[in-house]
Order: C-alpha cells, then sequence, then structure tokens
C-alpha cells in the first residue's frame, strides 16, 4: 500500500496515465494526492476530471486556482479565456456530476503533520487554520450560496490576513491564500503581480517557504511550475511538485513514505 502525491496536471492525460502505469499504481490498495490544476491548459482536461473522479475514494484532491476558475466558468457566470482547455467538459453530458465531484473537493488535505494543498501555506497560519479555512470554503462551496460566491470570488483584496475578516473578503483571501499564493512580505501581504521564478519577487518580498514558521509541518504544494521542483532557501520541509508538464517539463509523483520522485516526460510539443 501506497500513497502517492501528483503534480498540477493541467489537462496532460496521456502523462497522467504513463505516470500511473511507471507507479503501478493500484486503487485497490494505493492513495493519490492530487495537489490541484487537474484540469486546463492541457489536451486531456475532460479525461483528467473524469479519471480523478472515477479513481473514487483512492483519490484524495485540493482545488487549484484553475480548478476555481472552471467552476466560476460554469457556475458563476465567468467567461473563458482565449487559452482556455475547457470546453470538453462544458459540452460534457456528464459535465454537472463532474462539476459536483469538483466543488466538493477541499482546498486542503492533512494526514498527521503532512498537509497539502495548492498553493503552499501562509506562515502565520498553523496546519490547523489551514484545515479550518478549508472547511469555510466548503461549507459555501456546498451551500445555496455558491453561486453567489463563485460570482464574486476574483480580486486581490484583502491581501493580508486578520482574524476579524469576515463575509466574502474573509472567504477569498482564504481560497487566495491557498490557492494563489506565491510571494508574501513578512507580514503575510500577499502578491499577484509575480509569477515566474524567484528572481521575479518584488521588492520587500519572498517567497512563502523561506519564511520560518513556528512548527515544522511537511508541507506539498504545486502551482509553481518556475520553480522546477526546487525550493531554495526553504525554512520548512516542503515539497514542490509542479515540475511543469504542460510547458514541456514533465509530470511528477511523490512517494510519501519514501521520499523517492517518480516522473514522466511531457508530451506537450514545445510546452503549452
Amino acid at each position: 500500500m501506497s500513497t502517492y502525491a501528483i503534480g498540477d496536471l493541467h489537462g496532460c492525460y496521456a502523462e497522467f496515465m504513463a505516470l500511473l502505469e511507471a507507479l503501478s499504481f493500484d486503487p485497490a490498495h494505493d492513495t493519490l494526492w492530487l495537489v490541484g490544476d487537474v484540469i486546463n491548459r492541457g489536451p486531456g482536461s475532460l479525461e483528467c476530471l473524469r479519471q480523478a473522479e472515477a479513481l473514487g475514494g483512492a483519490v484524495r484532491c485540493v482545488l487549484g486556482n484553475h480548478d476555481f476558475y472552471l467552476l466560476v466558468v460554469a457556475r458563476g457566470g465567468g467567461r473563458q479565456k482565449r487559452h482556455d482547455t475547457l470546453d470538453g467538459i462544458l459540452a460534457a453530458p456528464d459535465r454537472e456530476r463532474l462539476l459536483d465531484w469538483l466543488q466538493s473537493q477541499p482546498l486542503a488535505v492533512c494526514e498527521g503533520a503532512t498537509l497539502m494543498t495548492h498553493a503552499g501555506l501562509l506562515p502565520q497560519w498553523s496546519i490547523a487554520q489551514a484545515m479550518a479555512g478549508s472547511r469555510e470554503v466548503e461549507q459555501v462551496l456546498a451551500s445555496e450560496h455558491s453561486g453567489r460566491f463563485l460570482t464574486e470570488l476574483y480580486g486581490n483584496q484583502p491581501d493580508v490576513w486578520r482574524e476579524e475578516l469576515e463575509g466574502m473578503g474573509r472567504l477569498r483571501f482564504i481560497v487566495n491564500a491557498l490557492a494563489r499564493m506565491r510571494f508574501i512580505d513578512a507580514h503575510g501581504r500577499l502578491d499577484f503581480a509575480a509569477k515566474e521564478g524567484l528572481d521575479s519577487a518584488p521588492a520587500g518580498f519572498a517567497p512563502w517557504f523561506q519564511y520560518p514558521r513556528h512548527d515544522d509541518p511537511r508541507l506539498l504544494f504545486g502551482h509553481w511550475a518556475a520553480l522546477e521542483g526546487r525550493t531554495p532557501g526553504a525554512q520548512v520541509r516542503v515539497e514542490a511538485l509542479d515540475t511543469g508538464c504542460v510547458w514541456g517539463g514533465a509530470l511528477t509523483a511523490l512517494d510519501l513514505e519514501t521520499g523517492e520522485r517518480t516522473s514522466v516526460p511531457s508530451r506537450q510539443r514545445g510546452g503549452y
């Protein structure tokens, strides 16, 4: 019995199947942790979503920013962009079942001291705070107010956490911290302008994983393909799992018990 955490699929279905074969993955005995961004950009978004949903209890998945984007387009009045690859999902006969499954996924998964989110963990938050925030968003996504929530989700404010935040501002910050975060300042203020490698950090900002913490969790995240799976200067136990498959890199799985990584090369010619 093994547990594998896999980086951002982004619709790279052929690579997903090749990686499961390389792992000899058996859903009857093994468990798969998906770090989010299952869909969009790659050519097999519908197939990736169907496969993740079909694996049932063998999969634990967190929502990434592209997964939220699909929900906003499908159920929050959002519009697609030029390079999206969501049409197959939106036109599929099983569209609603797949969207329901995606909308039921959390922002954070935790076992013991191991936490998986799409973007990382704010240094000012404990694992318990991250899980509590995830549950707040899960509750609204499961409620009759989910459509309004998805309609109002996008925005960069508030950009710093305060416990007294409430309403949509509180929910938006939780989603942004767990699904969009890259660079922050010493007070935990989020920056969304810089999206490239570490040398693109704005003045006064650094990657979230370079700040010290009061505890010592093991953190799994994706979202940041420009890191190429590396986290230089990390002050915490952290595993970057997005190795840029859709950009021509590779799709990577981490064995949570042994720490061994297995990768398959991208089949995206020249990258997305």
